[in-house]
């Protein structure tokens, strides 16, 4: 909800991650999203991860799914596939999930890290709790 504008930009690298800052400084704190430049940060301020580590067909088929519906965290709702972001998630696998699992390994004796690779398993995980 912080990340992107009424005008269909996004706040500089800079001011999301002050944000940020603030955010993860509260004593209570849930953030969704990748956003990997500030992975470091969150991961040094949080308890637990819940990584959604679903297949590119899955994540391409959600997104397709969200075209035309209003999304709770973008203050615009998208009427075809944004081309970037669908090549951003084609790319995910090679680009961001290496430095993802560096990260979490990193993290993994410090933070509960909890993996999902259906969305069964975050739903029976959910319901179980």
């Amino acid at each position: 909800m912080i990340w992107h504008r009424l005008d269909r930009t996004t706040l500089s690298r800079e001011e999301f991650a002050t944000r940020l800052e603030i955010i993860t400084s509260g004593e209570e704190w849930i953030i969704d999203g990748n956003y990997l430049h500030t992975m470091p940060l969150r991961l040094q301020c949080c308890d637990t991860v819940f990584f959604f580590d679903l297949p590119m067909n899955v994540c391409l088929a959600g997104a397709e799914e969200r075209v035309g519906k209003e999304c709770e965290d973008m203050p615009w709702t998208d009427e075809t596939m944004n081309e970037e972001f669908r090549q951003w998630i084609i790319d995910f696998l090679t680009q961001q999930l290496p430095v993802i699992n560096s990260l979490l390994s990193e993290y993994k004796e410090k933070v509960k890290i909890i993996v999902f690779h259906t969305r069964e398993e975050a739903d029976i995980f959910i319901n179980g709790q």
